[in-house]
């Protein structure tokens, strides 16, 4: 027992390492966030009492808890953003087909024609003119001339 004392560093080393395994494991990053708090522990037992690296083991172990494994976790599973259906349309570049004024309109869009819509209602838009879309309002594209 005078050895575990003597040598606690090692027993918050081993603790930590195994924590980390466990961690490949689970991959909840809990145990990850108790393996840092060990480790300290491990650091601190160097050049304090026992009483002290428990403290710290504790004290890491609860602040990596609370503060970086929910951001941590928050970035790891976010996923890409997706843009799909009429989503995706947002952003593209349409030809007119029939004049565009804020009530009616034609556009060819990604190799459809769609029923298309001013974005500015003060616009009129020429046929040929290339517009950018704007939104996609139902099944009508809002439209905005790329000038």
């Amino acid at each position: 027992m005078d050895w575990l004392f003597d040598n606690a560093w090692v027993a918050w080393l081993v603790t930590a390492l195994a924590l980390v395994g466990l961690e490949l494991l689970t991959l909840d990053l809990v145990l990850l966030m108790l393996a840092v708090g060990a480790g300290s522990a491990a650091v601190v037992s160097l050049f304090a009492p026992v009483w002290a690296s428990i403290l710290t083991a504790i004290v890491v172990s609860v602040g990596m808890l609370a503060v970086v494994r929910p951001e941590l976790a928050q970035r790891l599973h976010r996923g890409p953003t997706l843009a799909t259906g009429h989503d995706a349309l947002v952003g593209r570049t349409a030809v007119v087909l029939e004049p565009v004024t804020r009530d009616a309109g034609q556009v060819r869009l990604s190799g459809e024609v769609w029923t298309a819509r001013a974005y500015d209602p003060t616009l009129e838009i020429e046929p040929g003119t290339e517009v950018h879309v704007m939104e996609i309002d139902g099944a009508t594209a809002l439209v905005y001339p790329t000038d």
